[in-house]
């Protein structure tokens, strides 16, 4: 009888010479697993991650905590005491903060309200948290407003540094339009600057072998958008320690997201990261497997090697 379930077996991977080939698709759970798995080298690599930035509303120092805006819409936030409020530009002013005062509320608590002031315009600002003193966390943020004081903390930590970028998705100085960048290549960290409403900092950084600059938008908090942080931007060593068996040809392609025939599904993993769906196809002459990506991209692979591709 085992005999007999080994050939039944056999026959449905083979299709039993019909030429139908069995398509097993691979679901994103699957693919979540394996990618965790092999990702996990490249997170180990990390050894130093950001210390965390804590601060509260209670330990604001009036004249001394800054925020930085990043959005003009920010002046729907505030009450302002002037009448030019609601046409004032405040993108990339500085708020100072001014002390607070308390409020009711329809249920009686004692709401803060905090003060600050324009930095250029002498403007005087109000914002209603609908807190109680005691309600602020250490995370507490102003939504389009950046804390300075946070920024100077990941500036004190990284700027300076040298560390092996993980992204290739970089951005011009000059205009913040995405542009053509590598990955796993070596960088020098310039200096840290507020970022925009989504994205809190901008890390600067020069290219170590092509002296290139650029930069990368980044979050203070991990949780707040996975991948965007520091431990998923940066490494503190060089990634290609990680991979000894490739060659050092074929490396270079993977920091430029290029793929050739006859790499292996690692490399390729590397070079355009991971795939959005996988269908594999076992066939009498060995296995096959479709890699899809977005916008109609896919590699194919035979028995583990990548056999033809369209991107």
């Amino acid at each position: 009888m085992s005999t007999l379930l080994t050939i039944v077996a056999a026959c449905l991977l083979s299709s039993c010479g019909t030429g139908i080939e069995v398509t097993e698709h691979v679901t994103d759970k699957d693919v979540d697993k394996a990618i965790s798995q092999s990702d996990q080298k490249t997170r180990n690599i990390n050894t130093a991650a950001l210390q965390a930035y804590a601060d509260s509303v209670p330990a604001w120092k009036a004249g001394i905590k800054r925020l930085w805006v990043a959005d003009n819409q920010a002046r729907l936030l505030f009450d302002g005491a002037g009448s030019g409020l609601a046409s004032m530009p405040l993108a990339g002013h500085v708020l100072v903060y001014d002390g607070y005062d308390t409020g009711s509320i329809y249920d009686n608590r004692q709401t803060v309200n905090l003060k600050f002031v324009d930095s250029e315009s002498g403007e005087q600002l109000v914002y209603r948290t609908g807190k109680t003193l005691a309600e602020f966390g250490s995370n507490f943020s102003i939504p389009m407003l950046i804390d300075l004081d946070m920024v100077d903390h990941v500036a004190r930590q990284v700027a300076g540094r040298d560390f092996y970028i993980r992204t290739p998705i970089w951005y011009s100085r000059e205009n913040e339009q995405m542009v053509n960048g590598r990955h796993f290549i070596k960088v020098h960290v310039d200096s840290v600057k507020p970022g925009n409403a989504v994205m809190p900092l901008r890390v600067l950084f020069t290219t170590m072998d092509t002296r290139e600059q650029a930069m990368v938008w980044m979050n203070a908090y991990s949780s707040a958008m996975p991948g965007r942080d520091f431990t998923g931007l940066f490494d503190v060593n060089d990634p290609h320690l990680l991979y000894p068996t490739i060659t050092d040809k074929n490396w270079e392609l993977i920091t430029l997201s290029r793929v050739v025939e006859g790499m292996t599904k690692e490399e390729c993993r590397l070079a355009l990261g991971s795939p959005k769906r996988i269908n594999q196809n076992p066939d009498q002459s060995g296995m096959r497997e479709y890699w899809y990506y977005d916008g109609g991209s896919y590699l194919y692979f035979v028995d583990g090697l990548l056999s033809q591709f369209r991107r």
